[in-house]
């Protein structure tokens, strides 16, 4: 059974940094693609950052965050980072981690397989 667990949400102030974490079980990141997504109250779910995969680590970010998040990840313990920094107001949503499925060659269109359970950011103003 696949199954991606997110964690490293929580509560900071504007222009605070957080970690988001996406732990793969059942499943392998080497060779897919993996990304995340957020879905703030009343609005749609959008793509935030994604990578190819562990070994072909290329990055892609939204306009709105670009500058900011930084995507990592570690073959080692399967796991993938987002760092996000001077976070805004604008940045509160759910955060989901996902994995698999079809990846355009920018990233920037990305339909995973597989989606973890979402961290909560909140962010302060």
């Amino acid at each position: 059974e696949v199954q991606l667990q997110a964690s490293g949400g929580g509560l900071v102030k504007t222009g605070g940094s957080l970690r988001l974490s996406c732990g793969g079980f059942g499943f392998t990141f080497d060779d897919y693609g993996i990304g995340w997504f957020r879905q703030a109250p009343g609005k749609e779910r959008e793509g935030v950052s994604c990578i190819h995969s562990i070994s072909d680590p290329r990055p892609y970010y939204s306009d709105s965050v670009k500058g900011r998040f930084t995507i990592s990840s570690d073959g080692a313990k399967n796991t993938v980072f987002l760092q996000m920094n001077s976070l805004k107001p604008e940045d509160t949503a759910v955060y989901y981690c996902a994995a698999g499925g079809s990846l355009s060659y920018s990233g920037k269109n990305y339909y995973p397989t597989y989606w973890g359970q979402g961290t909560l950011v909140t962010i302060s103003s």
